[in-house]
Order: structure tokens, then sequence, then C-alpha cells
């Protein structure tokens, strides 16, 4: 097998915590070759998609954990598989550097997660497809409308639809006497859209982490607790991780959206869960399988490359 991975740089990856990395040493254990490149390595002439990269070697070691070689410009269906994992920001490069992975993809090569799917699967903006699953929520880039929701439900989340890590993000109640300047500053004065949500006390219990492959969970979460003081329990921005199993509301949720991800060749997500509800679908770069491989000792990454090779013109 030949695995590509798209990432930020490797030399400033945290190993203990980065699943990019768990699934490198998974694919190396099985001697596969792996390619690495950045974003902007990617490129297009005319119809044929091509990319520099290098043959990357990974080692589970904080003072040396990897290695680069052979740098070489390729068509991308020299490869098997590409995982794309560059973290947001979701911004027109993203968008545009996955026009050329569908053309890789129209070559037969496995685009992990489909390209189309990560263009259509806003992770704020997604949930909305699964309203069952998740408190009172709006979208708007209109100061009023945001307004009115706050006072009706006196105690709301504000984000915007293109962060990650738990960055920019505001508790604001209906008698906050800060409310409008953060509405205008989170709005960029009323021409971005953001989301705004009912606040959901449960995040003092953690914010679970829970990861799909291809529509099925793993059954262990990682709740991610909250520091004191703070709202946001991202590990982040100080929150602390606990192992939990699945609660019966988690796998209801899990099975609700499911199909869809599948459908849409979404292969690895990872969703937030805070009490009973659902507040984000990650499709990007989510994480946490290192912490989770710890804990209870599975093998997470093994189980997601034996997934990937089922999906594969060479299954």
């Amino acid at each position: 097998m030949k695995l590509g991975i798209i990432m930020d740089p490797v030399d400033g990856i945290n190993i203990k915590k980065d699943s990019s990395f768990a699934m490198l040493l998974a694919a190396q254990s099985r001697d596969w070759e792996i390619y690495y490149m950045e974003i902007s390595d990617l490129y297009i002439n005319s119809d044929m998609p091509m990319a520099r990269m290098q043959r990357l070697k990974v080692f589970d070691d904080p003072d040396n954990w990897f290695e680069l070689t052979e740098l070489r410009n390729e068509q991308l269906d020299f490869l098997d598989i590409i995982l794309m994992r560059k973290d947001p920001p979701f911004n027109l490069n993203y968008i545009y550097s996955t026009y050329i992975l569908d053309h890789a993809e129209r070559l037969g090569t496995l685009i992990v997660n489909s390209p189309s799917a990560l263009r259509n699967a806003n992770e704020k903006f997604f949930i909305t497809h699964f309203s069952d699953c998740i408190v009172p929520t709006r979208v708007s880039q209109d100061i009023d409308i945001l307004s009115e929701f706050i006072r009706k439900h006196k105690n709301t989340i504000i984000k915007p639809l293109d962060g990650m890590a738990g960055e920019n993000i505001f508790k604001v109640s209906d008698s906050d006497p800060n409310q409008k300047v953060i509405l205008e500053t989170i709005t960029n004065n009323g021409t971005d859209y953001v989301m705004v949500q009912q606040f959901i006390p449960e995040i003092a219990a953690g914010d679970k982490r829970i990861i799909l492959i291809d529509g099925e969970p793993v059954p262990y979460a990682l709740a991610r607790i909250p520091a004191e003081g703070e709202i946001r329990g991202n590990l982040a921005q100080g929150g602390t991780g606990k192992g939990v199993e699945l609660t019966a509301r988690d796998r209801w949720i899990c099975e609700r959206i499911g199909p869809r991800l599948q459908e849409m060749g979404l292969l690895f997500v990872g969703i937030d869960v805070i009490g009973d509800y659902l507040t984000e679908i990650n499709v990007t770069s989510p994480t946490c399988i290192r912490e989770l491989e710890n804990l209870y000792n599975i093998d997470i990454a093994g189980h997601f490359l034996d997934v990937l090779i089922k999906h594969t013109r060479k299954s």
C-alpha cells in the first residue's frame, strides 16, 4: 500500500495527542509506504492532479519522531490512499485543494475524507441536518436575529462556523451588558455567519469526543472536562481528558448520523456530545485516537486501516 498524508508541518505536531501520527505509526507497522505532503505541495497540471511529496518514516520518540527523504513529484493516483488531515481554518485555499483531490478520486485513489464531503459538511453547521439530536440552534449574521434567540433562551453559546479547538467561543446571557459588542465582534459587524445555541449545563461533566469509523462508533469516548472557571472542554483550552463508555443516548446519536456519514464518504469522523446533545461533527482532522488507545489498550488506528483497505481499488 502507498499511503499519502496531507497535514500541517510534521515537525510541529505533539505526537502524544496527534491522531494523524497514530495512523502513520499503524501504517508503517504494516510496511506501507508513506508519503508526506503539505497543502501547498498540491497542484494541477491540465486535468492531472500532482504533488511534491517525500517518503516519511515515523518513530514513537518525542525527541526524534520523523525522517523525511526522497523529494519527488508524482501524480496523486500514484498513491492508493490519501489522508486529508490538514487542520482548519477552512478557507478558500482548503477548498481549492479539495478540487485537486477530486481529480485524484476520479483516477481511483481513495481520499479520506471524501473531498466533496469535506466541502459540504461544515463542522459546526452539519449538525442542523439532525435536528432531533441537538439543542435549539440558530445560524445567522444578523445581530437582531441573534439577539432575539438569546432573549428567548437566556443562556447561550456563540461560535464562528470556521473555528477549531474552542477558539472564539463565547457564553452570552440575555442580561450580559457586553452582548451587543460580542455579537458585533464575532459577526464582523453583521457580515459573517455565526452559530448560537442554547447553553448545555452538562458541559461541567465534559464534552465527549466520539470517533466514528465508516459510520460505526468506537465503544469509548474521551470526555474533555473544562478547567475551573472555563466553559470550553477542549484540551487546547486547558481541559482534561477522561475515558468514558458510550451511553445509550450516545449510541442512538451515532445510529442516527452513521448512515449519512457512510453515504457521503466520511470514513473518519469525530463527533462532540455534551449531555444528551450533539454539538459538532468534525470531519477535517478529528483527534483523540492516541488518548483512547492508551486508556483502553485498543487499536483504533489499526481498525481504521482495515476499513480503508476494504474501500481501496486493491481490496
